[in-house]
């Protein structure tokens, strides 16, 4: 759970140019300092002020300047600031610097996704969700022009359940005793979506899921 300094750092050299995170974020305290003076790397914006770090990225890809956005529910999560205001307030101001705006939304409720999704359709590019580690088939273009996933789901270990080890997550649901995860060692599936977007407008053309099984290198 979480993210080290050195895998961030791996991940940024493999050409990735923004991470986005959740609530799951604070597990590693080493990565705190980066957080603070690296802003490749989001929180969630909607936590407190105060709180290590930011939850935007304003990065400029072939002359395109491209916002990230990262905002995190409160349903079944911490009651932290308004996602749906502070998103709100977000995109009125980052609309002055980029058309093309992507929100990540990393929450449990399928409802709460979709209707932030709803709240900000015209507004930004996309709305993606995150956070239950299962790619949902739910991807359309909403009538404003926002496009849209309740998830994208994980990159991780393609067996277990979540991507953690099967026998201690049965465990879990049958003695009711949060003992702690481990993931799976399995060959791992990546997760994700493509969108396609109009630079000229920020508005969304296409959105197509994206899973790639990857071979057991264990073997």
């Amino acid at each position: 759970m979480g993210i080290t300094p050195e895998a961030a750092e791996g991940l940024f050299k493999s050409g990735i140019d923004v991470i986005t995170s959740g609530n799951h974020i604070w597990q590693r305290r080493e990565i705190i300092p980066l957080l603070e003076r690296d802003n490749r790397i989001l929180r969630p914006e909607n936590y407190p002020t105060g709180v290590p770090g930011g939850g935007i990225s304003l990065i400029t890809k072939k002359q395109v300047p491209v916002a990230i956005v990262n905002l995190q529910g409160r349903v079944n999560m911490y009651s932290i600031r308004c996602p749906f205001k502070v998103g709100e307030i977000l995109i009125r101001q980052l609309g002055k610097k980029a058309k093309v705006i992507v929100v990540d939304f990393h929450a449990e409720l399928p409802e709460e996704k979709e209707a932030l999704a709803l709240y900000l359709d015209g507004k930004v590019s996309a709305v993606v969700g995150t956070h239950t580690h299962v790619q949902t088939a739910d991807e359309k273009i909403l009538p404003g022009g926002t496009a849209y996933i309740t998830d994208t789901g994980m990159t991780g270990p393609a067996e277990g359940v979540i991507g953690m080890k099967r026998d201690i997550s049965i465990k879990r649901s049958l003695m009711q005793i949060p003992y702690k995860m481990e993931v799976e060692d399995s060959a791992a599936v990546v997760m994700g979506v493509l969108l396609t977007i109009a630079v000229d407008s920020g508005k969304a053309l296409s959105i197509e899921r994206i899973r790639r099984d990857l071979p057991d290198l264990s073997a």
